[in-house]
């Protein structure tokens, strides 16, 4: 599940920061504000995750994919409908709500993936799973990216974001699904 969701992450990263700064000219400032609602809530998602986990066990990372996959959603349908006029309030909501939903999901992915290494082999596990996840990360720039930089020049920027964003909302459906899958409780 660390693989499409960070797959997932990486493309988003790349596609959005190429679509804001070449296709509507923001300032790599800007941007970079543009993704700050994502950055305040995955952090505040991720320190209410223990008490969440503790209660709902790990129905948290379906409940995380959920709440990613309305934030993907409603930013398609922002881009679709008000590409040519996007201002920062207008992708605020689906930003921060993709955000909060990746929020819930990593950390709870994280500790369940480390709490079925046994602890003499820690190290070795943090770092499989580490590089498991910055593969991912750089396979998703390298596929989503590839999409929408082929689908850019034929279709324009905000056409490429939102099936680009489409393919990602996918991701994120597969991850959501696989969760499903997961114990109650892992550990």
């Amino acid at each position: 599940m660390i693989l499409p969701f960070s797959a997932g992450f990486g493309g988003f990263m790349f596609v959005i920061a190429v679509a804001l700064q070449q296709g509507l000219r923001y300032g790599p400032v800007e941007a970079g504000l543009a993704l700050t609602p994502m950055a305040t809530t995955f952090f505040i998602a991720s320190l209410m995750g223990p008490r969440l986990v503790s209660r709902y066990g790990n129905r948290v990372v379906t409940a995380g994919a959920v709440i990613q996959a309305v934030g993907i959603a409603l930013l398609i349908l922002t881009v679709q409908f008000s590409w040519t006029d996007l201002s920062l309030a207008d992708l605020l909501p689906g930003i921060a709500i993709a955000g909060f939903g990746q929020g819930l999901q990593l950390p709870v992915l994280i500790r369940g993936i480390l709490a079925e290494v046994p602890a003499e082999r820690a190290g070795v596990g943090s770092g499989v799973m580490v590089t498991t996840q910055q593969s991912a990360l750089a396979l998703g720039v390298a596929t989503l990216g590839t999409l929408f930089l082929t689908l850019a020049p034929s279709m324009g920027m905000g056409d490429a974001m939102v099936r680009t964003l489409a393919l990602q909302l996918a991701g994120v459906v597969v991850t959501g699904l696989l969760s499903l899958r997961l114990p109650r409780v892992l550990g």
